[in-house]
C-alpha cells in the first residue's frame, strides 16, 4: 500500500473475528486525524460492529460514512454516550482534547480507544488515571506504528521466542512527510498537537518499552528544532531522544518531517533491535530502491542471516485482544500501565527538550 499521505494511512489487516455481529458495538467520535480510519478497520476486522459516528463537522462525518456505509450518524456526542449497546468509543480528535473526551466516555460507562498521542500534558495524564481508577474503564491507545505494522508484530514474536537473546537496545527512525497544505490548522499549534516528541515520538517510546520489556525509563536527553519551516513557528520539524530503561536497556529515536517527495511512501520508518545473541532490522513501509513492499524483516543470529516479508502473514492481533479485554476485563492486548507509561515519557521528553533552533 504505497501511500504518500501519512495522515490518512489506514492499513488493512487479516480478518480474524473474535466476536459475532452485534456482539460488541463501538462508535467513532472525533475525526480530526485520519488514523481513525485505521483504528476502525482494525476493530471491524476483529468482528466489532460499528454503530455510530459523531463529529461536529458534518463534512468529516460524510466522508467517514462514505468509507463505512453501515454506520449511523449521531446528532450529538451525548446520543452515542447514552446508547447502552456501545461498549467502546474510538477517537482521533485534536490531540489536546483526547483526554477530556476520554473522561466523558469512561464516566458514561464505556471503554475508550484513542489515537496516539493520547494526551499532551502531565496534568491530563493525572486526570485520566484518576478516572480509570474511579470507573474501572479502559483508556486504550492506538500506537499504530507497532500495532498496525505486521513487521513490528513479527519482530515482537521473534523477541518473545528468544531469537536474538535479551534485548539491550532499540533504535527507531520515524520520518514523516509533512504535506503541509493538507494539514489542519491545529496541527501547527504547539498547545494542540503537543510537539513532535509527544506526537510521533510516542510511537518510538512505546516500541522501546515493548521490545526491551522496560516498565519505566529515564529521558537522558532530548532535542527539538524547526530547521526549515519558519512559516510554522510552533512546528517541530525535527526531534530526537535518548532513553535508559529501568532494566538497563538503552534507546535512541529520531522523528522528523523531512521525507523527500521522491519517496513512494509517507515515511521510511525503520526499527533496529539489538539483542545479546543477534539483531533485527525492520524496514516497515518500503525497502528503498529495491521494493515497494511493506513489512520487511531482517534478522541475524547464531543460526545465520534471515529475511522475511510478512505482509498478510501475521495480521494485527491487538484489535481482537482489545475487544476480548473489554468483554472479559483482562489486559492481554496492552496493559493500562504500559499505555500510560509511554504517554508519560513522551510528554516528559517534550518538556525536557533542548530547542536547537533557539525559538522562544
Amino acid at each position: 500500500m504505497a501511500q504518500k499521505d501519512g495522515m490518512n494511512y489506514a492499513p488493512k489487516g487479516i480478518p480474524a473475528l473474535v466476536v459475532k455481529e452485534n456482539e460488541f458495538c463501538f462508535a467513532a467520535i472525533g475525526l480530526d486525524h485520519g488514523h481513525i480510519l485505521g483504528m476502525t478497520n482494525g476493530l471491524i476486522d476483529a468482528g466489532a460492529t460499528l454503530k455510530w459516528v459523531y463529529d461536529p463537522d458534518p463534512q468529516k462525518v460524510q466522508l467517514f460514512c462514505a468509507k463505512f456505509p453501515q454506520v449511523k450518524a449521531a446528532t450529538s456526542e451525548q446520543e452515542v454516550l447514552d446508547d447502552p449497546e456501545v461498549k467502546l468509543v474510538a477517537a482521533a480528535c485534536v490531540t489536546s482534547e483526547r483526554a477530556a473526551l476520554g473522561v466523558r466516555v469512561m464516566r458514561a460507562g464505556k471503554d475508550y480507544f484513542t489515537d496516539k498521542a493520547p494526551l499532551t500534558t502531565l496534568e491530563q495524564l493525572a486526570m485520566v488515571k484518576n478516572v480509570v481508577a474511579e470507573t474501572g474503564r479502559k483508556y486504550a491507545v492506538s500506537y499504530s506504528e507497532r500495532l498496525q505494522v505486521e513487521a513490528a508484530v513479527y519482530a515482537g514474536e521473534l523477541v518473545k521466542a528468544g531469537a536474538i537473546g535479551k534485548v539491550i537496545q532499540v533504535i527507531g527512525m520515524g520520518p514523516h512527510r509533512l504535506n503541509a497544505a493538507s494539514r489542519p490548522e491545529w496541527f501547527f499549534q504547539r498547545e494542540k498537537y503537543g510537539g513532535i516528541l509527544c506526537d510521533i515520538g510516542s510511537h518510538q517510546i512505546e516500541q522501546f518499552l515493548f521490545y526491551t520489556g522496560a516498565t519505566d525509563a529515564t529521558i537522558v536527553n532530548s532535542k527539538i528544532a524547526n530547521y526549515n519551516h519558519p512559516e510554522y513557528p510552533e512546528l517541530d520539524d525535527f526531534g530526537d531522544a535518548t532513553l535508559v530503561g529501568n532494566n538497563g536497556a538503552s534507546g535512541y529515536f529520531r522523528v522528523d518531517w523531512f521525507t523527500p517527495d521522491g519517496l513512494c511512501i509517507w515515511g521510511d520508518g525503520r526499527t533496529f533491535i539489538l539483542g545479546t545473541d543477534g539483531y533485527i532490522e525492520l524496514r516497515k513501509y518500503v525497502d528503498v530502491a529495491r521494493s515497494t513492499e511493506e513489512n520487511n524483516v531482517y534478522w541475524v543470529n547464531s543460526e545465520g542471516e534471515h529475511f522475511e516479508n510478512v505482509t498478510g502473514k501475521v495480521g494485527f492481533p491487538y484489535f481482537g485482544q482489545l475487544i476480548l479485554d473489554c468483554i472479559n476485563r483482562t489486559e492481554n492486548a496492552m496493559t493500562q500501565e504500559h499505555a500510560f507509561k509511554a504517554a508519560e515519557l513522551c510528554v516528559k521528553a517534550q518538556m525536557l527538550a533542548t530547542d536547537l533552533t533557539h525559538r522562544k
